[in-house]
């Protein structure tokens, strides 16, 4: 928490994502962090240890947001990682969610009212 608020980190490679992601976070109340890259979400995330990661599976490189995933949970088993997605249904063909640990998955575009309903029964 920054200043009582839950933080947000925000991995993604679209610029477009981030800045309505932080859109929405702001006006309902909570700090984002983001990053561009797999490897800036890792810094990031060790240099803010946010509250809930948010995810995008298709970044830079193959795989890029299901080893940060990996990574993010040897550092901090508890913190809530929600993976987004542009590719639908097909998801599940990809990504094991158990295996990762997933919190949750949401579909890009983000829709306000389900990603916000996501994040208060993950926070509280």
């Amino acid at each position: 928490m920054k200043d009582g608020k839950y933080v947000i980190l925000c991995v993604d490679d679209d610029p477009d994502i981030l800045l309505t992601t932080r859109t929405v976070l702001e006006a309902n109340g909570y700090v984002m962090e983001e990053a561009r890259s797999a490897e800036e979400g890792l810094e990031v995330f060790k240099s803010t240890n946010p509250d809930l990661v948010l995810v995008d599976l298709m970044m830079e490189e193959v795989d890029a947001g299901k080893n940060l995933v990996k990574e993010i949970k040897l550092l901090n088993r508890d913190v809530p990682v929600i993976m987004l997605s542009s590719v639908g249904n097909t998801l599940s063909q990809s990504v094991d969610y158990q295996e990762l640990g997933l919190s949750g998955v949401l579909q890009k575009p983000i829709d306000p009212p389900s990603f916000l309903a996501l994040l208060k029964a993950k926070l509280g």
